[in-house]
């Protein structure tokens, strides 16, 4: 069955939270307005003619050229011994180390081509695990080849690696670039992440590029395909130019293009409910700006302590060319200073990213199953996605009455809409819920027809996993399970 028109051709919208004051007096607080009105249309974020295969394809090809080259310098000859044996392996291991460390770059680089193929959840796993991976080939090309030339000379293992750090001043680089690399692997541990700030884990993060700088250098003084081949060397060095290129185009131009030419800035800061916010961005010619609802930004205010700070959030409205609301919740770190950002500050913004949008929409019927705060970006699809009336359902899980954002909002856009909305509040194995709300069987007996819809699920990481477990516990297909995390 062909999906429906893409959410861009949408044409119903509804002002939320005051947003038409908000937007024309920056510093007035607004009460709750939602009459219906037109949305402008903006345009829709650019579809790349590339498909998963081709990025496999792509890899692949660069990965047996590699081989081919070592084959090509002599490497088949280093086989001949137990030493060169060793060493051979330490070389290939250093190739596919740097092969993969420059994959990292491109991972790196928020390439709007790899986010609309991958998606955010297969890209932070690719990131995690081809990281690990090329910090676990270079330290495998440290050990074999220290073991390798001992062997080769006599001298041990202990005596080379000795020797090579202290008279060959490129091998030291590549030591502290090898350390560097272990550090930000360290960190990339799930219990470490967990202790630490997104900021200090970014922060460290940034030693990445210290140590591919220096990798570099050891590369270009004693690499084998630098030394001896010159068609090699400029094969080297066009990859670099192309992970660097991009990562510097969508990592850093993109972002100062898209923030100079719409100089977004806060025009008011509403109060949705304790600890949680709506941050309303205002500025120019935001009906050119490509998005969806369900797409997200990293934020940047351009404050004091917070301009050196990026943070992922949902927009919480669709968009219709005149602001974009951001809603936040108070989690504690950042997030507890921008509850009082003021009226008037700029902000830097990187994206749109994401593919949690109707763009990936396969059925006419929706069900959307929010858990807190992740009910913001589906309250924007809730009203931007096209829909005949009784197609659209809302299941929105929260501990507390309390903790239910957008009630008057979602039930407003529900009567226009001709959606369904079940709030489903309070604590797990209390009196009032004694059982899983969420459970399948529960899921199902609430949306008899969940077989027949696209789903789309957001909210704690917790709650989001028991979901989509039920989800496949039901058989449900996956083409028709929409989500994406915002881990880090």
């Amino acid at each position: 069955m062909n999906g429906p028109t893409p959410a861009s051709d949408a044409t119903l919208s509804t002002a939320s939270a005051g947003t038409a004051a908000a937007a024309a007096n920056p510093s007035a607080g607004v009460a709750y307005a939602a009459p219906a009105r037109k949305a402008r249309r903006v345009p829709a974020p650019r579809v790349w003619p590339i498909k998963d295969y081709d990025v496999y394809a792509l890899l692949g090809g660069n990965a047996f050229v590699i081989l081919a080259m070592w084959v090509r310098h002599g490497g088949l000859h280093e086989l001949a011994t137990s030493a060169g044996i060793v060493t051979a392996i330490g070389e290939l291991a250093a190739l596919y180390g740097t092969y993969l460390v420059l994959i990292q770059l491109v991972l790196m680089s928020r390439s709007p081509w790899l986010d609309q193929i991958f998606g955010q959840d297969r890209l932070v796993a690719a990131h995690r695990w081809v990281g690990f991976s090329a910090i676990w080939l270079l330290v495998a090309h440290f050990v074999f080849t220290t073991v390798g030339y001992g062997m080769a000379d006599g001298s041990g293992p202990i005596n080379e690696a000795i020797n090579l750090l202290t008279v060959y001043p490129y091998v030291l680089w590549s030591g502290i670039g090898l350390v560097l690399f272990i550090l930000v692997g360290i960190t990339s541990v799930r219990a470490a992440r967990r202790m630490a700030s997104y900021e200090t884990w970014y922060a460290i993060h940034l030693y990445t590029y210290l140590a591919i700088a220096l990798s570099f250098l050891h590369q270009l003084f004693v690499g084998v395909d630098f030394a001896t081949d010159p068609v090699a060397r400029v094969y080297w060095i066009a990859l670099y130019i192309l992970a660097f290129g991009l990562l510097f185009v969508f990592r850093f131009g993109q972002p100062i293009s898209v923030s100079w030419r719409h100089r977004l800035r806060v025009a008011n800061v509403v109060k949705e409910g304790p600890d949680v916010v709506s941050i309303y961005l205002i500025g120019r010619d935001l009906d050119q700006l490509p998005v969806r609802a369900g797409q997200w930004f990293r934020l940047r205010f351009m404050t004091s302590n917070g301009w050196w700070r990026a943070h992922p959030f949902s927009i919480s409205a669709a968009p219709n060319g005149k602001y974009l609301r951001f809603t936040i919740k108070n989690l504690g770190d950042y997030t507890r200073l921008l509850q009082h950002v003021r009226v008037g500050t700029s902000v830097f913004v990187e994206g749109p990213y994401g593919v949690f949008t109707g763009a990936t929409r396969t059925r006419p019927r929706v069900l959307f199953i929010a858990g807190g705060i992740g009910i913001t970006p589906l309250r924007a699809l809730l009203e931007e996605l096209p829909a005949a009336r009784g197609n659209l359902t809302l299941v929105y899980r929260a501990s507390h009455e309390n903790e239910v954002v957008f009630r008057n909002e979602l039930d407003e856009l529900a009567s226009l809409r001709g959606a369904t909305v079940h709030y489903l509040v309070g604590r797990r194995g209390s009196r009032e819920m004694p059982s899983d709300p969420l459970d399948p069987r529960a899921l199902r007996r609430l949306v008899p027809d969940v077989y027949d819809r696209d789903i789309y699920v957001c909210g704690p990481a917790g709650m989001m996993e028991r979901v989509l477990s039920g989800l496949h516990w039901l058989r449900i297909a996956e083409s028709q399970i929409h989500y994406e995390r915002f881990n880090f």
